[in-house]
C-alpha cells in the first residue's frame, strides 16, 4: 500500500543513535554505524524521530510499504514498560491516529492480566482522565466514551443573577447545513467547533465566539465528512474567511477535525492562519496554538 514512512539518508547519518529512544515502536536500529528502518510494519510514519536527528538525515516519504501494524508494535512494546506505552499512546493521540490508538488499547485490555502494570493508570495519564470503567462499545479503551466522575468539591461554581448574552451571529451552525456562500461568512473569522466543546468550556461565547462565525461537527458520529472539507475550502477561497479556529476536545476522535481543517487549507488556493484550541473534559484549556 502507498503510505508515509521514514526515509534515512545514509550519507548524512553519522550513527549517533539520537533517533532511537524517540522511536518507541522499535522501527529504527543502529546497524553498521548507521540508523536503519528495520521494518515497515513497525513504522507509523508520524515522524517522532525527525526532530532528534542532528544531521537532518531522517525525512518522511510516501511510498509503497507494508501496512503499519499497531498490534505488533504494542505487543513488543509491553516488555519496555508502562512509561514507554504511555509515550507511544500519547504520540498517537497527538497525531489524531484514533484507529491505531483504539487498536493498541484494545490489545492491552485483552491482555491486561499479563501487562505488569495498571491499564487504567496508563489511559488516565494519556488522557488526563480519572477513568472508572472501560467502555464496552469502544473496544474497552476509547477515552471519548469512558465513564468519568468529577469531584464537585473541586469545581468552581459561580452564580450570576443576570443572563449571559449569546454571541451567536448566524443560523444554522451544523456543518452539513451551513451555506458557505452566506453573506455573514464573508471576511469573517471562522470557528470549526466539536459538538461537545461549547458545552465543556463555560466561557465559550464570551472568550471565543464573540465576533466570529461558526460551524459545528463531530468527527466520530457525523457521516459524509468530505462535504465538510469542500465547504471549508469554499469558505477559504470564496468567502475569504480571515482565520480558521479549530475548537476541539482532548479526546482522540476530536483530532479528526483538526486534520480536516489542515487538509482543507492544503487544498485551497489561499493560505490562512489556523489555530487549534484543545479543551479538557473538565472544561480547562489544555492548549491553544497556531499550527
Amino acid at each position: 500500500m502507498l503510505r508515509e514512512i521514514v526515509k534515512i539518508d545514509e550519507e548524512l547519518c553519522n550513527g549517533c543513535g539520537d533517533c532511537i529512544p524517540s522511536c518507541h515502536e522499535g522501527a529504527l536500529q543502529i546497524i553498521d554505524e548507521k540508523a536503519v528502518l528495520v521494518s515497515d510494519l513497525l513504522c507509523d510514519g508520524l515522524g517522532a524521530c525527525l526532530g532528534h536527528c542532528p544531521e537532518d538525515a531522517i525525512t518522511i516519504e510516501k511510498r509503497e510499504a507494508e501496512p503499519y501494524n499497531e498490534t505488533a508494535v504494542i505487543k513488543d512494546m509491553v516488555a519496555k514498560g508502562k512509561n514507554v506505552i504511555i509515550a507511544h499512546l500519547k504520540h498517537l493521540k497527538e497525531h489524531g491516529e484514533t484507529g491505531f490508538l483504539k487498536e493498541g488499547v484494545r490489545y492491552l485490555a485483552e491482555n491486561q492480566n499479563n501487562l505488569g502494570f495498571d491499564l487504567k493508570e496508563v489511559i488516565a495519564k494519556v488522557h488526563n482522565m480519572n477513568i472508572e470503567e472501560p467502555a464496552e462499545d469502544c473496544g474497552g479503551g476509547c477515552p471519548g466514551s469512558q465513564s468519568v466522575s468529577f469531584d464537585e468539591s473541586e469545581e468552581n461554581i459561580t452564580t450570576a443573577n443576570a443572563n449571559i448574552k449569546s454571541e451567536l451571529r448566524q443560523w444554522p451552525i451544523q456543518m452539513h447545513l451551513i451555506n458557505p456562500a452566506a453573506a455573514y461568512f464573508k471576511d469573517s473569522d471562522f470557528i470549526l467547533a466539536a459538538d461537545c466543546a461549547a458545552f465543556s468550556f463555560g466561557n465559550f461565547h464570551q472568550d471565543y465566539l464573540k465576533g466570529k462565525t461558526i460551524g459545528i461537527a463531530c468527527p466520530k458520529l457525523d457521516s459524509n465528512m468530505n462535504i465538510y472539507i469542500d465547504k471549508l475550502k469554499k469558505l477559504i477561497d470564496e468567502s475569504l474567511i480571515n482565520t480558521l479556529n479549530v475548537f476541539i476536545m482532548e479526546v482522540p476522535c476530536c483530532g479528526g477535525l483538526l486534520q480536516m481543517a489542515q487538509r482543507a487549507i492544503e487544498e485551497s488556493t489561499r493560505k490562512i492562519p489556523i489555530k487549534a484550541i484543545v479543551i479538557g473534559i473538565r472544561g480547562e484549556i489544555i492548549a491553544e496554538n497556531w499550527v
